[in-house]
């Protein structure tokens, strides 16, 4: 099984991809390399792959077989230790100019086993305006056999002088069926339980997985559609707001605590700390405390990013409830997200008005605005439920 048998629902940019490591492999074998570029820009919207589709094709240009899927290049690239790979998500909200000029003086090397030299840059839509910049300008005039791999939600959210400069991959939200039979083959997920997650997560397949595997959080997810039917006043829809924030920022907590004690712990044994000779304890003094001032605000950024990433998502799910609403008021005959809650659905469907679920979705989008804004995230939130209750 080749490395795109793993993208799920993604046939034909699967297809597209195949075609290009095969131009690639021509091109080192002395060829015209005819449908082969220097940069890739892969889009679609969350939960479709972008990370996982140019990773396969970072795959593919390593592998001597064009992505076997089972040799040692293929393996090395599924866990990130190719010495040719180059993969980079930014941790924190944003991505800057200091460490893209790393990143691109480190591309510029020639490869070490003689095929591509890839950076897989995920999330590339976070590096700030001078560092799209200097990206820009590696991406004009790559080294002979490098190749730039870019994630981002839509082309849109990169700088138009990058964006004209890659060749777009553009990913689909994956069918619920194809999430569903993946959860359930690859998994071992009972076939209701894999239907129930595909749907729910809206063919986002790491988002199913975890509903169908984790009890905790189809609790979370239980807890936040719970919220509409709560807010019979404003003291319920101040609580609601509040249990929304604070399950956001237990999730980042649980998230991130095991990684940044790791973190701490390996800065801290670097420069000597629990060795007995001096000089190195000195080093820790010296260097060590600035390095650990700077770690402490990476995972600092990196906690407000995971919080505010699992309150988009819990955003997302009641947009997605509200949708649902209008859908059953229109009578429309499509799949429901939350079909699990259909006695839900249609009592507010019965209760209120097609404009009412309108602002209700707009009072939701407005609130992911204002936190990408970075409006107080409680003062957001509680904006948001009191307009659902008046909506």
């Amino acid at each position: 099984m080749g490395v795109f048998d793993d993208l799920v629902g993604q046939e034909p940019a699967a297809a597209l991809l195949a075609r290009a490591a095969a131009a690639g492999a021509d091109f080192l074998a002395g060829g015209r390399g005819a449908g082969m570029t220097h940069a890739w820009l892969f889009t679609g919207p969350p939960g479709s792959g972008r990370g996982a589709a140019a990773k396969a094709f970072a795959a593919a240009l390593l592998c001597p077989d064009g992505g076997c899927g089972h040799c040692d290049v293929c393996h090395q690239v599924a866990i990130g230790s190719h010495p040719d790979l180059e993969a980079v998500r930014p941790q924190g909200l944003s991505y800057g100019v200091k460490q893209t000029r790393e990143l691109i003086l480190r591309a510029a090397g020639a490869p070490t086993l003689g095929r591509w030299h890839v950076v897989l840059f995920e999330d590339a839509d976070r590096a700030t305006e001078a560092a799209a910049n200097a990206l820009l300008k590696a991406i004009e005039e790559p080294p002979p056999k490098t190749v730039w791999l870019l994630c981002s939600p839509s082309p849109d959210d990169m700088v138009t002088t990058i964006r004209s400069r890659c060749r777009l991959i553009t990913l689909r939200t994956p069918p619920t069926a194809a999430v569903a039979h993946e959860l359930a083959t690859r998994d071992a997920v009972p076939p209701d339980v894999a239907e129930f997650a595909a749907r729910a997560a809206q063919g986002h397949l790491g988002r199913a997985r975890r509903l169908a595997l984790d009890e905790e959080v189809r609790r979370r997810r239980d807890a936040v559609l719970s919220i509409p039917m709560s807010l019979s006043g404003v003291g319920e829809c101040i609580t609601a707001a509040e249990r929304l924030v604070k399950t956001a920022e237990e999730e980042a907590a649980s998230a991130t605590a095991a990684l940044n004690e790791t973190e701490t712990t390996e800065l801290r044994k670097a420069y000597g700390e629990g060795s007995s000779g001096k000089g190195l304890n000195k080093g820790l003094v010296r260097g060590g405390a600035g390095a650990l001032k700077e770690l402490e605000d990476r995972q600092k950024s990196r906690a407000t990013r995971v919080k505010r990433d699992s309150l988009d998502g819990a955003l997302l799910d009641l947009a997605a409830f509200y949708r649902d609403v209008l859908a059953v008021q229109f009578g429309a005959g499509v799949e429901l997200a939350n079909e699990d809650r259909r006695a839900d659905l249609d009592r507010l469907a019965g209760a209120t008005s097609t404009e009412a679920t309108l602002v209700r979705i707009n009072a939701i989008m407005k609130c992911r605005e204002r936190l990408a804004a970075n409006v107080n995230p409680q003062i957001a939130v509680e904006a948001m439920t009191l307009a659902l209750r008046a909506g």
